[in-house]
């Protein structure tokens, strides 16, 4: 009896630190996970310099009920968009060859992927659907609440019944957010 209880607060233990924080996978494994268990990508193209994208991290990226939601629903890759690293995305292999290690902790190259997807503005969310094609990229620092909107209309494929601004507008005013603030 004492190892069942064990056991059980165990697993209670590992599942609620599971959800205390996202569980952010390479771009490369995000796509791999597709193959065995579709879902959409959230990537979270930031920089080491970005204010926002700090903003992000500490103030978005600690909200339990989005945590929840993007772990279920979502592969969340976090993607250094004046990173070094070298990524293969779709046939491609993608690096930044002007990349400085001098430069590591400011303004640096752009990344060839950041270029590849259209990135101008840090940070950008981009959403892939489960074929890992682009759907959206999304710039700027976004609340909890703002980033569930987008969350759910892609999660629920309702982006594709937008034909227009006005469809979306007419989305956006009738949409409640669940998300609750953090504590």
């Amino acid at each position: 009896m004492k190892n069942i209880f064990l056991a059980f607060t165990l697993l209670f233990a590992i599942n609620t630190f599971a959800q205390d924080k996202i569980n952010w996978v390479t771009l490369e494994e995000a796509v791999a996970l597709q193959k065995k268990e579709p879902k959409k990508i959230m990537m979270d193209a930031y920089t080491v310099w970005c204010g926002p994208c700090k903003l992000l991290d500490s103030k978005t990226f600690t909200n339990k009920d989005l945590i929840a939601y993007v772990n279920k629903h979502y592969y969340a890759v976090k993607f250094n968009a004046e990173g070094n690293e070298e990524i293969t995305f779709k046939g491609k292999t993608y690096s930044n060859p002007n990349y400085n290690p001098a430069k590591a902790r400011s303004r640096n190259s752009s990344h060839q992927l950041s270029r590849g997807l259209g990135i101008r503005a840090y940070p950008t969310l981009l959403f892939f659907d489960e074929e890992a094609n682009l759907i959206a990229p999304i710039s700027g620092y976004q609340k909890p609440q703002a980033l569930e909107l987008y969350l759910k209309m892609f999660k629920s494929n309702k982006h594709k019944d937008m034909k227009s601004q006005s469809d979306f507008d007419k989305y956006y005013r009738a949409f409640k957010a669940t998300f609750k603030d953090n504590a």
